[in-house]
């Protein structure tokens, strides 16, 4: 409705316009005093002076008519190979498209075509030479597409090619960066890890902390078996939150046992355990395990250290922290000191119907040589149900040591005899 109101208006403010100059030309030219007079030996030309205004406009709009005649005429040429460049352009982007939609369809091979017609195109087009972008973006295009393949050789040239294009050219600085990263994830499906760190050394540092970027380092690192380095990029990831945190929970911890397991002696594993962060070293599995590795070396009473804090708080942990906890520690009984006891008493009573607990609790009581205390705790294991097999034999085992010590030869044979039908 407005919109028509506004149209009314202007027609009426044009055809006010269109009166006022009726009127003033008719005051300007309705007198034809005036002469123009031509002198041209032996000629002269005498014309009123309207009608010579009105020839002098008429030849002027003429001479403008031929002039810009003249001037479309020479451009001809020129329009023409603008049009025809615009049409290869139109082309090469069809291709171009074509080339993405058969590359996310899978149909890799015909994608490799479409991207070769695009850059073939484009190479064909003088003007559109200087688009190095372009050009780069199809190669790097066709480049995936002949991963894809699994054409090694041929991939290879083409991201070389990329390079090539995008080299030195501050515009193109994102291509390259793709390029670059593109080539680690390759090198990576080829399970070549040297390759692989080679790319990432040469990222700069804002692209290498990248999620995407952190992602393939921690790929590359784990693939070449460096796991102190897989385990501190595991840790960026999670700051960024690259992981959902249970993920990252699991993740970190199976790469600080993975570092802890790469230790090679106890001044190697001590020095890990040194380097994990406070929250490696607070998680029970990971204690449990570097207990372990240097129980192997025979170090058994730094190891008690690291395991201690975890004991304190026993009861705050699930069944499976607390059953890792417990074999640590009976790898490391020997010369254990008294001051344990207390500590592993509160565990039981915290902890009364864990099997695993009472075990480890038991065969502390027997390195300190509190029989009678300790077989209570073994009874109760042997004949727990949620104790695995394993543990259960062990148990059985130890109380058959005991009844012999105390001359119960008997039940000495019975407890020998329950580790055999486990078996």
């Amino acid at each position: 409705m407005k919109a028509n109101e506004g149209a009314a208006v202007r027609g009426i403010v044009w055809l006010l316009l269109l009166f006022v100059l009726a009127a003033v030309s008719a005051e300007t030219f309705g007198l034809n005093d005036g002469l123009v007079s031509i002198y041209w030996a032996p000629y002269r030309i005498e014309l009123g002076l309207n009608f010579a205004i009105v020839l002098l406009l008429a030849v002027l709009l003429v001479g403008f008519a031929v002039i810009r005649a003249s001037t479309t005429l020479i451009d001809l040429p020129r329009r023409a190979q603008a049009w025809r460049s615009s049409r290869r352009e139109l082309a090469a982007q069809a291709a171009f498209r074509e080339s993405l939609a058969y590359f996310f369809a899978a149909r890799y091979t015909r994608a490799y075509r479409s991207a070769r017609r695009a850059m073939s195109l484009h190479e064909s087009t003088p003007e559109l030479s200087s688009d190095m972008e372009s050009l780069a973006l199809m190669q790097l295009l066709a480049a995936h597409s002949l991963h894809r393949l699994q054409d090694r050789s041929r991939r290879d040239a083409a991201i070389e090619r990329v390079r090539s294009l995008v080299a030195n050219r501050s515009e193109s600085t994102t291509i390259a960066e793709g390029a670059h990263l593109l080539a680690i994830e390759w090198a990576l499906d080829d399970r070549d890890a040297s390759r692989a760190m080679q790319e990432l050394a040469v990222l700069s540092p804002g692209v290498g902390r990248r999620t995407q970027a952190l992602r393939l380092r921690l790929q590359a690192a784990r693939l070449a078996r460096e796991p102190k380095e897989a385990l501190h990029t595991a840790r960026l990831l999670a700051k960024h939150q690259g992981f959902a945190p249970l993920a990252a929970q699991g993740l970190l911890r199976s790469l600080a046992l993975e570092t802890i397991d790469a230790g090679r002696d106890f001044d190697q594993v001590q020095r890990i355990w040194n380097d994990l962060e406070p929250s490696d070293r607070r998680d029970p599995m990971v204690a449990a395990r570097a207990v372990e590795r240097a129980a192997e070396f025979g170090n058994t009473a730094e190891a008690r250290l690291w395991l201690r804090p975890h004991w304190e708080q026993c009861s705050s942990y699930g069944e499976l922290e607390r059953s890792a906890l417990a074999q640590a520690l009976v790898l490391v009984l020997d010369g254990l000191p008294a001051d344990w006891l207390g500590l592993l008493e509160a565990a039981v009573e915290s902890c009364p119907q864990d099997p695993m607990v009472a075990y480890a609790a038991g065969a502390a009581l027997i390195e300190r040589q509190l029989w009678g205390r300790a077989r209570r705790l073994l009874e109760f294991t042997a004949g727990s149900t949620k104790a695995d097999a394993a543990t259960r034999m062990k148990a059985w085992r130890a109380l058959g040591h005991l009844a012999e010590r105390e001359g119960d030869s008997a039940r000495a044979q019975n407890c020998f005899d329950e580790v055999i039908k486990i078996s």
